[in-house]
This record gives C-alpha cells, structure tokens and sequence, in this order.
C-alpha cells in the first residue's frame, strides 16, 4: 500500500479485533499505529477451538487501549475514509454489536463468551471509558 504515509488514518485487524490507527512509522512490511478508536471487538474463547467451551482455555480479550501502539502487516490495512471518531463511543458500541452477537443464539460457546465479555468490560472498560 504504497498510497499510504505517516499521519494517515487507516482500518487494520489486529488478532480478532479491529481497530482504526493513525500510522506513525513504517518499517520493512508492517506499519506502526496508534490506536484511535475500536470498530470490532475481539472475540472471546479459545481461538484455535473456535465455538467450543470443553477441553479448552476459555480467554478473555480486552479490545486496544486507546493510544496502544502496535505493528500490522502493511498487506491488510485499509484507508480509514471518515472522520476520527471518539475511542470511548466506538468502544462501547463494539462492546454492544458483539454483545447482541452473542445474545442473538443461545449456545453454551455464547454464553460462555457473554460471560467473558462481561468480566472485560466491567474490569476495564467501565469508569474509564462508560459513563
């Protein structure tokens, strides 16, 4: 991606999650970004054992902190074509659409992840970026 410079905003999959970074530096096939705001929240659960519960670690997956600096491959990154949008609101909206996922179809994986989501949110997000 060659069209893309330092300053620039951009969409980028980080593990499960995706997020929205500005790039700060370049280097070989990756990019730095600092993270702006969170567009999909990670997954919850094992994921090599996708939708399982049993015989499995069963993690819990905060989403990128706001400002957290980390490296993508330059390959899948995208343009980020809006406006800047603010960490807290896109947190929480994430947090809502993957709850609603989850809360959609009642699985032992689904409720499993609800309850892991649950613990993210109430041990990291809430009081800092909630109101």
């Amino acid at each position: 991606m060659s069209d893309l410079s330092i300053g620039d905003l951009v969409q980028a999959p980080y593990k499960s999650g995706i997020y929205v970074g500005e790039i700060i530096e370049e280097k070989q096939d990756k990019y730095l970004l600092k993270i702006n705001a969170v567009l999909k929240h990670p997954m919850q659960g094992d994921l090599h054992h996708p939708k399982q519960v049993e015989n499995v670690v069963f993690h819990e997956r905060k989403a990128l902190s706001q400002f957290e600096k980390v490296y993508v491959l330059k390959g899948v990154i995208t343009p980020f074509k809006e406006s800047n949008i603010d960490y807290g609101i896109s947190l929480k909206e994430a947090v809502e659409t993957y709850r609603a996922q989850l809360a959609s179809k009642d699985t032992t994986f689904n409720n499993q992840a609800l309850k892991a989501l649950e613990i993210v949110e109430s041990s990291y997000y809430t009081g800092r970026y909630y109101e």
